[in-house]
């Protein structure tokens, strides 16, 4: 990322590998060796250290990169496991959070995600036996951090995108609670099932609120391991400019072949969230909290004054323009 002009960032979005997670184990190893050698030593501790050593430069790259105001958004979850017949937890969002401190990052309220799952047997060790059974991990960690202080939008202009880009008031109810319980991800369509495992990609609608609920319309998003693209993808139907990196070019073609659909995803996006907004307002039971705005661009009650200017940019056309730089082209 060093060809990244410095403080040319609104905001990071971005999962990394997870230490600790066995399929991971060949991609940590590839980039020190020592890595290789603790885990066939055995050595978790150090295993674990040293992988989050090559995670510790990124985020050092990231908050170069970020502009004063912007924000740092990491979806982590930790790992179990096995070694030596001895089982334990190795807390990668602690460990993270740890070094982000030490950088210089301003650490905010975390949201805690819970991923669905439909096994029967979710629990580890020995069922019904004390001392036996280990909680199961369900959810992971969104570490949310801001370089410096509030961010400010000092233009006229910079104040008019940003109060189109607000979020109704029911989404931010749910958006910017401590705890996600309603996310659900999608089949990844990958040949490979090597790729398909190492993309580890989240569902589209994490990225899709992070970068809402933290950037601006026209802002720029970066995903420092970019896999297939989920944050990219995101950041286009938000109408944000992004900016992705990724060492395995195998995730090249599957990422450029799903250009071809973001413009009518993205748009269903927009649909559903004004339809949502619609069937809310028809629901509100009549009373002294009624509607008292309109919306502007739309013509629909809202709830706040600060509702009235948000408006959504349909897609029009996404084109790859040279190697590896798309250009999405929006409706105003």
């Amino acid at each position: 990322m060093s060809h990244i002009p410095a403080e040319s960032i609104d905001l990071v979005v971005t999962s990394p590998p997870y230490p600790m997670i066995e399929m991971w184990d060949d991609l940590f190893a590839c980039l020190n060796s020592e890595i290789r050698k603790a885990l066939e030593d055995k050595d978790g501790h150090l295993a674990f250290e040293r992988m989050h050593r090559e995670l510790d430069m990124v985020w050092d790259e990231t908050y170069r990169l970020l502009k004063p105001g912007g924000f740092l958004c990491i979806n982590i979850g930790d790992a179990a496991r096995t070694l030596n017949g001895n089982f334990g937890l190795h807390p990668n969002h602690s460990r993270i959070m740890q070094h982000l401190l030490e950088t210089g990052f301003t650490p905010l309220p975390e949201i805690l995600w819970r991923k669905q799952t439909n096994a029967p047997n979710k629990f580890m060790g020995s069922g019904m036996l004390p001392a036996g059974a280990y909680v199961t991990l369900e959810h992971e960690f969104i570490l949310i951090l801001r370089k410096g202080g509030k961010r400010e939008f000092k233009t006229s202009a910079d104040k008019q995108n940003r109060r189109e880009s607000a979020l109704f008031w029911e989404e931010r109810n749910v958006w910017y609670s401590d705890i996600w319980t309603d996310l659900k991800g999608i089949p990844q369509k990958l040949a490979d099932k090597k790729l398909r495992q190492r993309s580890a990609a989240f569902p589209f609608e994490l990225p899709y609120r992070l970068i809402s609920m933290f950037s601006a319309k026209g802002d720029t998003v970066l995903d420092p391991f970019l896999g297939m693209g989920t944050t990219m993808f995101a950041a286009m139907s938000a109408c944000r400019n992004s900016i992705g990196t990724e060492l395995d070019p195998n995730f090249r073609e599957p990422i450029i072949s799903e250009l071809d659909h973001i413009v009518l995803f993205s748009n269903e996006r927009i649909k559903r969230r004004l339809a949502n907004h619609s069937e809310f307002v028809s629901v509100q039971p009549k009373g002294k909290d009624d509607f008292k705005y309109m919306n502007h661009h739309y013509n629909f009650p809202v709830k706040t004054r600060q509702e009235k200017a948000i408006f959504f940019n349909p897609l029009s056309s996404v084109r790859e323009i040279s190697n590896d730089v798309a250009e999405v082209i929006y409706r105003h």
